[in-house]
């Protein structure tokens, strides 16, 4: 049996586009189960978990076959945070997603302020580690180095949040009037739109509002705001099948728009 360090190891000797499906699948497949097993409990777990693990995987930057450039990681898992928006709404109301959108940022608030104090807390010294407890001394520099962001990207990234999901679900509103025989039309078009405001707010604000060096406009836009919009697109469209399976095998809750 792998050990994670194993599985971890066997993995980085995977080409990046075959990792890049797999993950796709493990999330979208989650939604689809805990919709099935928790209803909107397990639509809300997730976009917790999505929200904080997004922040994490956003600081690891690779290189895929097919764009020229590295790629800053975290797009899986946030973009498949709107199908979860886009199921609650579905499924559950308006308000059932536009409440995932709160718990996802108090979520990530939370979190945040936790490894915050944990970090406060005075490392131990060399002496005070010893022998027994050597192997934890790397680790305040380890943790600082994932959980102390510059505040201009939790800013940007919190406020970027914030109004792409309330557009989300605003636009799914939208389309549920106009297309109500049409599942497709409101889950895409909902999520495409409200992807490129995210990608818009997001790169305004970190690399020209708050930047120490602000970039010039055509830089962000052309790299930063079109140059991973195309990305999203294509994950976006592939939680079609999802949706569509989440609500064949729909958790029993009363809806309430």
């Amino acid at each position: 049996m792998f050990s994670p360090e194993q599985l971890v190891n066997w993995l980085i000797t995977w080409q990046t586009a075959w990792i890049l499906p797999l993950e796709i699948l493990i999330c979208y497949g989650s939604i689809v189960l805990l919709n099935r097993y928790f209803g909107s409990a397990g639509l809300y777990a997730y976009i917790s978990v999505a929200i904080v693990g997004a922040n994490i995987q956003v600081l690891k930057a690779v290189q895929f076959p097919f764009y020229p450039e590295p790629v800053a990681l975290g797009t899986v898992l946030f973009a498949s945070s709107y199908l979860a928006t886009d199921v609650l709404s579905e499924m559950y109301g308006l308000k059932a997603g536009r409440k995932g959108i709160w718990i996802g940022f108090v979520s990530f608030l939370f979190f945040s302020i936790m490894m915050i104090l944990t970090l406060g807390y005075s490392p131990l010294t060399p002496e005070q580690a010893g022998e027994a407890m050597a192997w934890n001394l790397p680790y305040q520099e380890h943790m600082k180095a994932l959980f102390v962001p510059q505040m201009g990207f939790f800013v940007a990234s919190m406020c970027a949040y914030l109004i792409s999901q309330h557009s989300d679900v605003f636009l799914y509103g939208i389309f549920w009037r106009w297309f109500p025989q049409h599942l497709w039309v409101r889950n895409n078009g909902s999520t495409l739109i409200s992807a490129f405001i995210d990608n818009t707010v997001f790169s305004i604000l970190a690399w020209i509002v708050l930047a120490d060096n602000p970039l010039p406009f055509a830089t962000v836009f052309f790299t930063y705001i079109l140059g991973t919009y195309w990305m999203r697109v294509v994950i976006s469209a592939l939680d079609t099948p999802f949706i569509y399976l989440a609500r064949h095998f729909k958790h029993q809750e009363p809806v309430t728009i």
